[in-house]
Protein backbone atom coordinates (compact mmCIF):
# COMPACT_ATOMS: atom_id res chain seq x y z
CA UNK A 1 0.00 0.00 0.00
CA UNK A 2 1.04 3.42 -0.94
CA UNK A 3 1.27 6.36 1.00
CA UNK A 4 -1.79 7.82 -0.87
CA UNK A 5 -3.42 4.82 -0.29
CA UNK A 6 -3.27 4.83 3.41
CA UNK A 7 -3.97 9.25 3.76
CA UNK A 8 -7.06 8.09 1.32
CA UNK A 9 -8.40 5.29 4.05
CA UNK A 10 -7.47 7.88 6.78
CA UNK A 11 -9.53 10.74 5.66
CA UNK A 12 -12.61 8.46 4.17
CA UNK A 13 -12.75 7.01 7.33
CA UNK A 14 -12.49 10.57 9.17
CA UNK A 15 -15.26 11.31 6.76
CA UNK A 16 -17.33 8.12 7.57
CA UNK A 17 -17.28 8.60 11.20
CA UNK A 18 -18.36 12.38 11.19
CA UNK A 19 -21.61 12.37 13.04
CA UNK A 20 -22.76 15.53 12.57
CA UNK A 21 -22.12 18.30 9.92
CA UNK A 22 -19.92 20.11 12.02
CA UNK A 23 -17.45 17.35 12.61
CA UNK A 24 -17.82 16.45 8.59
CA UNK A 25 -16.95 19.93 7.55
CA UNK A 26 -13.60 19.97 10.29
CA UNK A 27 -12.53 16.42 8.36
CA UNK A 28 -13.20 18.39 5.11
CA UNK A 29 -11.16 21.53 5.88
CA UNK A 30 -8.33 19.05 7.89
CA UNK A 31 -8.33 17.58 4.06
CA UNK A 32 -8.92 19.59 1.61
CA UNK A 33 -8.42 23.37 3.09
CA UNK A 34 -5.91 26.03 2.92
CA UNK A 35 -4.21 23.96 5.48
CA UNK A 36 -5.63 20.95 4.56
CA UNK A 37 -3.10 17.43 4.41
CA UNK A 38 -3.53 17.12 0.59
CA UNK A 39 -3.91 20.76 -0.10
CA UNK A 40 0.04 20.76 1.15
CA UNK A 41 1.07 17.75 -0.62
CA UNK A 42 0.13 19.37 -3.76
CA UNK A 43 1.94 22.49 -2.53
CA UNK A 44 5.16 19.94 -2.95
CA UNK A 45 5.03 19.21 -6.31
CA UNK A 46 6.50 22.34 -7.23
CA UNK A 47 10.07 20.24 -6.05
CA UNK A 48 10.14 16.94 -8.21
CA UNK A 49 11.03 16.54 -12.03
CA UNK A 50 8.22 16.77 -14.59
CA UNK A 51 7.77 13.30 -14.83
CA UNK A 52 7.07 12.75 -10.91
CA UNK A 53 5.27 16.08 -10.63
CA UNK A 54 2.55 14.46 -13.40
CA UNK A 55 2.24 11.01 -11.37
CA UNK A 56 2.01 12.63 -8.45
CA UNK A 57 -0.07 14.97 -9.32
CA UNK A 58 -2.73 12.86 -11.42
CA UNK A 59 -2.92 10.81 -8.08
CA UNK A 60 -3.53 13.50 -5.97
CA UNK A 61 -6.32 15.60 -8.04
CA UNK A 62 -7.94 11.80 -8.04
CA UNK A 63 -7.38 11.80 -3.82
CA UNK A 64 -9.07 15.21 -4.04
CA UNK A 65 -11.97 14.33 -6.30
CA UNK A 66 -12.41 11.47 -4.37
CA UNK A 67 -12.37 12.93 -0.73
CA UNK A 68 -14.64 15.58 -2.19
CA UNK A 69 -16.81 13.12 -3.47
CA UNK A 70 -17.24 11.73 -0.03
CA UNK A 71 -17.69 14.53 1.97
CA UNK A 72 -21.27 15.62 -0.28
CA UNK A 73 -22.37 12.06 -0.04
CA UNK A 74 -22.10 12.24 3.78
CA UNK A 75 -23.26 15.54 4.03
CA UNK A 76 -26.25 14.12 2.27
CA UNK A 77 -26.99 11.79 4.75
CA UNK A 78 -26.56 13.83 7.67
CA UNK A 79 -28.97 16.64 6.41
CA UNK A 80 -31.80 14.19 5.81
CA UNK A 81 -31.17 12.44 9.43
CA UNK A 82 -31.14 16.05 10.47
CA UNK A 83 -34.16 16.91 8.95
CA UNK A 84 -35.89 13.90 10.38
CA UNK A 85 -34.68 14.57 14.02
CA UNK A 86 -36.51 18.16 13.22
CA UNK A 87 -39.41 16.40 11.92
CA UNK A 88 -39.72 14.12 14.86
CA UNK A 89 -39.29 16.61 17.36
CA UNK A 90 -41.35 19.30 15.66
CA UNK A 91 -44.17 17.25 14.88
CA UNK A 92 -47.96 19.13 15.70
CA UNK A 93 -50.97 16.84 16.71
CA UNK A 94 -53.07 18.23 14.21
CA UNK A 95 -56.47 16.41 16.60
CA UNK A 96 -55.70 18.77 19.62
CA UNK A 97 -58.03 22.10 19.65
CA UNK A 98 -56.66 25.30 17.96
CA UNK A 99 -55.25 28.04 20.93
CA UNK A 100 -57.77 30.98 20.93
CA UNK A 101 -55.22 33.41 20.71
CA UNK A 102 -54.42 31.94 17.11
CA UNK A 103 -57.33 30.72 15.75
CA UNK A 104 -58.28 32.30 12.31
CA UNK A 105 -60.99 34.74 11.26
CA UNK A 106 -63.24 34.37 8.47
CA UNK A 107 -63.36 38.00 6.52
CA UNK A 108 -66.51 39.75 6.77
CA UNK A 109 -66.70 39.93 2.51
CA UNK A 110 -66.84 35.68 2.66
CA UNK A 111 -69.37 36.08 5.72
CA UNK A 112 -71.84 38.48 3.74
CA UNK A 113 -71.26 36.27 0.54
CA UNK A 114 -72.17 32.66 2.44
CA UNK A 115 -75.01 35.11 4.15
CA UNK A 116 -76.13 36.18 0.92
CA UNK A 117 -76.16 32.73 -0.65
CA UNK A 118 -77.92 31.15 2.71
CA UNK A 119 -81.14 33.95 2.07
CA UNK A 120 -81.29 33.29 -1.71
CA UNK A 121 -81.26 29.57 -1.53
CA UNK A 122 -83.95 29.89 0.44
CA UNK A 123 -85.84 31.58 -2.42
CA UNK A 124 -84.38 29.07 -4.60
CA UNK A 125 -81.24 30.46 -6.44
CA UNK A 126 -78.43 28.97 -7.21
CA UNK A 127 -75.08 30.33 -7.67
CA UNK A 128 -73.53 31.46 -11.17
CA UNK A 129 -70.15 32.58 -11.80
CA UNK A 130 -68.11 33.83 -14.97
CA UNK A 131 -64.48 35.10 -15.55
CA UNK A 132 -63.47 38.17 -13.88
CA UNK A 133 -61.50 38.99 -18.18
CA UNK A 134 -64.36 40.05 -20.13
CA UNK A 135 -65.19 40.85 -23.15
CA UNK A 136 -67.25 43.90 -24.85
CA UNK A 137 -69.71 41.95 -25.48
CA UNK A 138 -70.17 40.35 -22.58
CA UNK A 139 -69.58 43.25 -20.13
CA UNK A 140 -71.31 46.41 -22.19
CA UNK A 141 -73.14 45.05 -25.91
CA UNK A 142 -75.50 42.24 -24.42
CA UNK A 143 -76.44 44.96 -21.68
CA UNK A 144 -77.70 47.99 -23.99
CA UNK A 145 -75.21 49.45 -23.72
CA UNK A 146 -75.07 52.01 -26.31
CA UNK A 147 -71.81 52.71 -28.57
CA UNK A 148 -70.16 56.15 -26.67
CA UNK A 149 -71.68 55.10 -23.04
CA UNK A 150 -69.48 56.91 -20.14
CA UNK A 151 -69.29 53.39 -18.67
CA UNK A 152 -67.20 51.88 -21.67
CA UNK A 153 -64.16 54.98 -21.01
CA UNK A 154 -60.72 54.42 -20.10
CA UNK A 155 -61.65 56.82 -16.86
CA UNK A 156 -64.17 54.31 -15.58
CA UNK A 157 -62.99 50.79 -16.96
CA UNK A 158 -59.61 49.07 -17.05
CA UNK A 159 -59.21 47.73 -20.25
CA UNK A 160 -56.42 44.93 -21.40
CA UNK A 161 -53.45 46.39 -23.45
CA UNK A 162 -54.03 43.71 -26.46
CA UNK A 163 -57.19 42.68 -28.42
CA UNK A 164 -57.58 38.98 -28.23
CA UNK A 165 -58.71 36.89 -31.42
CA UNK A 166 -62.74 35.65 -30.80
CA UNK A 167 -64.19 32.65 -32.70
CA UNK A 168 -64.50 34.47 -35.63
CA UNK A 169 -60.89 35.49 -35.71
CA UNK A 170 -61.11 38.95 -35.20
CA UNK A 171 -59.42 40.68 -32.42
CA UNK A 172 -62.20 41.76 -29.53
CA UNK A 173 -61.03 44.43 -27.01
CA UNK A 174 -60.73 42.75 -23.69
CA UNK A 175 -61.12 44.12 -20.12
CA UNK A 176 -61.68 43.50 -16.60
CA UNK A 177 -65.46 43.33 -15.69
CA UNK A 178 -66.98 46.40 -14.13
CA UNK A 179 -70.18 44.56 -12.91
CA UNK A 180 -71.19 40.97 -12.32
CA UNK A 181 -73.84 41.24 -15.34
CA UNK A 182 -71.26 39.68 -17.90
CA UNK A 183 -72.68 36.10 -15.71
CA UNK A 184 -75.95 37.20 -16.42
CA UNK A 185 -75.03 37.23 -20.22
CA UNK A 186 -73.20 34.20 -20.10
CA UNK A 187 -76.14 31.78 -18.11
CA UNK A 188 -78.92 33.34 -20.84
CA UNK A 189 -77.20 32.27 -23.57
CA UNK A 190 -76.22 29.20 -22.37
CA UNK A 191 -79.15 27.66 -20.12
CA UNK A 192 -83.35 27.56 -21.28
CA UNK A 193 -85.95 29.26 -19.12
CA UNK A 194 -86.58 29.76 -16.49
CA UNK A 195 -83.63 30.74 -15.01
CA UNK A 196 -82.65 31.79 -11.08
CA UNK A 197 -79.44 32.38 -10.42
CA UNK A 198 -77.15 35.23 -8.51
CA UNK A 199 -74.12 36.23 -9.50
CA UNK A 200 -71.44 36.85 -6.65
CA UNK A 201 -67.74 38.09 -7.75
CA UNK A 202 -65.07 40.28 -7.94
CA UNK A 203 -65.62 43.72 -9.87
CA UNK A 204 -63.33 46.05 -11.19
CA UNK A 205 -63.31 50.43 -11.66
CA UNK A 206 -61.04 52.61 -12.00
CA UNK A 207 -62.09 54.74 -8.64
CA UNK A 208 -60.34 54.54 -5.56
CA UNK A 209 -61.72 57.04 -1.83
CA UNK A 210 -62.94 56.15 1.48
CA UNK A 211 -66.16 54.84 -0.63
CA UNK A 212 -64.67 53.21 -3.38
CA UNK A 213 -61.83 50.79 -4.25
CA UNK A 214 -60.23 49.43 -7.76
CA UNK A 215 -61.23 45.97 -7.08
CA UNK A 216 -64.77 45.81 -5.01
CA UNK A 217 -67.32 42.91 -4.91
CA UNK A 218 -70.83 42.53 -5.91
CA UNK A 219 -73.81 40.37 -6.14
CA UNK A 220 -76.37 40.11 -9.13
CA UNK A 221 -79.48 38.35 -9.32
CA UNK A 222 -81.71 37.13 -12.28
CA UNK A 223 -85.06 35.11 -12.57
CA UNK A 224 -86.08 34.75 -16.16
CA UNK A 225 -89.38 33.08 -16.88
CA UNK A 226 -93.31 33.92 -18.42
CA UNK A 227 -94.65 35.38 -15.39
CA UNK A 228 -92.60 36.82 -13.36
CA UNK A 229 -93.43 40.82 -12.60
CA UNK A 230 -92.74 44.23 -10.88
CA UNK A 231 -94.30 43.08 -7.48
CA UNK A 232 -92.30 39.44 -7.49
CA UNK A 233 -89.22 41.42 -7.74
CA UNK A 234 -90.30 43.84 -4.61
CA UNK A 235 -91.35 40.59 -2.49
CA UNK A 236 -88.24 39.06 -3.09
CA UNK A 237 -85.91 42.26 -2.06
CA UNK A 238 -88.28 42.98 0.93
CA UNK A 239 -87.92 39.56 2.11
CA UNK A 240 -83.81 39.90 1.32
CA UNK A 241 -83.29 42.53 3.37
CA UNK A 242 -85.64 42.32 6.25
CA UNK A 243 -83.76 39.05 6.33
CA UNK A 244 -80.15 40.65 5.70
CA UNK A 245 -80.62 43.19 8.33
CA UNK A 246 -82.46 40.70 10.63
CA UNK A 247 -84.94 43.82 11.09
CA UNK A 248 -88.86 42.20 10.60
CA UNK A 249 -90.46 45.74 9.71
CA UNK A 250 -87.47 47.57 7.71
CA UNK A 251 -89.31 49.71 5.25
CA UNK A 252 -88.42 49.80 1.77
CA UNK A 253 -88.66 52.32 -1.05
CA UNK A 254 -88.56 51.86 -4.44
CA UNK A 255 -88.02 55.15 -6.44
CA UNK A 256 -87.91 55.51 -10.32
CA UNK A 257 -84.39 55.55 -12.14
CA UNK A 258 -82.99 54.35 -15.39
CA UNK A 259 -80.15 51.37 -16.12
CA UNK A 260 -79.62 50.18 -19.46
CA UNK A 261 -80.32 46.69 -19.26
CA UNK A 262 -83.63 47.18 -17.59
CA UNK A 263 -87.18 48.53 -18.09
CA UNK A 264 -88.75 49.72 -15.99
CA UNK A 265 -85.70 50.52 -13.50
CA UNK A 266 -85.25 51.83 -9.78
CA UNK A 267 -83.47 52.46 -7.27
CA UNK A 268 -84.18 50.87 -3.50
CA UNK A 269 -84.17 52.62 -0.58
CA UNK A 270 -84.04 51.48 2.86
CA UNK A 271 -85.39 53.05 5.87
CA UNK A 272 -83.06 54.14 8.28
CA UNK A 273 -82.21 57.10 11.19
CA UNK A 274 -79.35 59.20 11.16
CA UNK A 275 -79.84 61.10 14.81
CA UNK A 276 -76.90 61.87 16.71
CA UNK A 277 -74.63 61.04 13.76
CA UNK A 278 -75.66 57.58 14.30
CA UNK A 279 -77.20 55.51 11.61
CA UNK A 280 -80.00 52.80 12.63
CA UNK A 281 -81.52 51.00 10.24
CA UNK A 282 -85.73 50.72 10.82
CA UNK A 283 -88.86 52.41 10.26
CA UNK A 284 -87.33 55.76 11.30
CA UNK A 285 -88.83 57.66 8.60
CA UNK A 286 -85.27 58.39 7.01
CA UNK A 287 -83.82 56.48 4.04
CA UNK A 288 -80.93 55.18 2.37
CA UNK A 289 -79.86 53.97 -0.75
CA UNK A 290 -79.22 50.17 -0.98
CA UNK A 291 -79.30 48.36 -4.51
CA UNK A 292 -80.29 49.10 -8.37
CA UNK A 293 -83.14 46.94 -10.10
CA UNK A 294 -85.17 46.78 -12.64
CA UNK A 295 -87.09 44.08 -15.34
CA UNK A 296 -84.61 43.27 -17.69
CA UNK A 297 -84.73 44.97 -21.18
CA UNK A 298 -86.37 43.21 -24.05
CA UNK A 299 -83.17 44.20 -25.99
CA UNK A 300 -81.15 42.30 -23.34
CA UNK A 301 -83.00 39.05 -24.00
CA UNK A 302 -82.88 39.46 -27.23
CA UNK A 303 -79.30 39.61 -27.60
CA UNK A 304 -78.97 36.73 -25.48
CA UNK A 305 -81.26 34.19 -27.87
CA UNK A 306 -84.29 34.30 -25.44
CA UNK A 307 -87.49 35.28 -27.33
CA UNK A 308 -88.88 38.42 -25.37
CA UNK A 309 -92.25 38.11 -26.52
CA UNK A 310 -92.83 34.73 -24.37
CA UNK A 311 -89.95 35.39 -21.48
CA UNK A 312 -90.06 38.24 -18.93
CA UNK A 313 -87.94 38.69 -15.85
CA UNK A 314 -85.89 41.21 -13.54
CA UNK A 315 -82.49 41.74 -12.68
CA UNK A 316 -80.94 43.22 -9.07
CA UNK A 317 -77.61 44.73 -8.20
CA UNK A 318 -75.72 45.53 -5.07
CA UNK A 319 -72.45 46.08 -3.47
CA UNK A 320 -71.25 43.43 -0.87
CA UNK A 321 -69.02 45.60 0.73
CA UNK A 322 -71.79 48.24 1.01
CA UNK A 323 -73.89 46.16 3.04
CA UNK A 324 -71.51 44.57 4.81
CA UNK A 325 -70.65 48.07 6.15
CA UNK A 326 -74.07 49.10 6.60
CA UNK A 327 -74.46 45.45 8.67
CA UNK A 328 -71.69 45.45 10.45
CA UNK A 329 -70.46 49.51 11.52
CA UNK A 330 -67.39 49.63 9.31
CA UNK A 331 -66.61 53.27 8.53
CA UNK A 332 -63.95 52.90 5.77
CA UNK A 333 -64.27 50.62 2.82
CA UNK A 334 -60.27 50.48 2.24
CA UNK A 335 -59.81 48.54 5.40
CA UNK A 336 -61.74 45.34 3.89
CA UNK A 337 -57.78 45.14 1.80
CA UNK A 338 -55.70 46.52 4.04
CA UNK A 339 -54.75 42.98 5.38
CA UNK A 340 -54.81 44.07 8.91
CA UNK A 341 -54.91 41.21 11.36
CA UNK A 342 -56.17 43.49 14.02
CA UNK A 343 -59.12 44.58 12.05
CA UNK A 344 -59.69 40.91 11.01
CA UNK A 345 -59.51 39.90 14.38
CA UNK A 346 -61.95 42.56 15.65
CA UNK A 347 -64.35 42.17 12.69
CA UNK A 348 -63.78 39.18 11.52
CA UNK A 349 -65.93 35.78 12.54
CA UNK A 350 -65.30 32.49 13.88
CA UNK A 351 -64.65 29.49 11.14
CA UNK A 352 -67.19 27.05 10.54
CA UNK A 353 -69.97 29.18 12.03
CA UNK A 354 -72.12 28.69 8.78
CA UNK A 355 -74.47 31.13 7.93
CA UNK A 356 -78.19 29.85 7.70
CA UNK A 357 -81.73 31.37 7.62
CA UNK A 358 -82.98 28.32 9.77
CA UNK A 359 -80.47 28.82 12.25
CA UNK A 360 -79.61 32.63 12.09
CA UNK A 361 -76.90 34.33 9.72
CA UNK A 362 -74.68 35.31 12.59
CA UNK A 363 -74.17 33.62 15.97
Amino acid sequence: MTALDGLKNELLAQIGDAADLARLEEARVAALGKKGRVTAMMKELGGLSPDERREQGQALNALKDEVAAAVEARRAVLQADELDRRLRAERVDVTLPVRPEVQGRIHPISQTMDELVAIFAEMGFSVAEGPDVEDDFHNFTALNFPPGHPAREMHDTFYLPDAAPGDDGERKRMLLRTHTSPVQVRTMLTATPPIRIIAPGRTYRSDYDMTHTPMFHQVEGLVIDEKSHMGHLKGCLVDFCRAFFDVDDLPLRFRPSFFPFTEPSAEVDIGCSRKGGELKLGNYGDWLEILGCGMVHPNVLEACGIDSTRYQGFAFGMGIERIAMLKYGIPDLRTFFEADLRWLKHYGFVPLDIPSVARGLTR
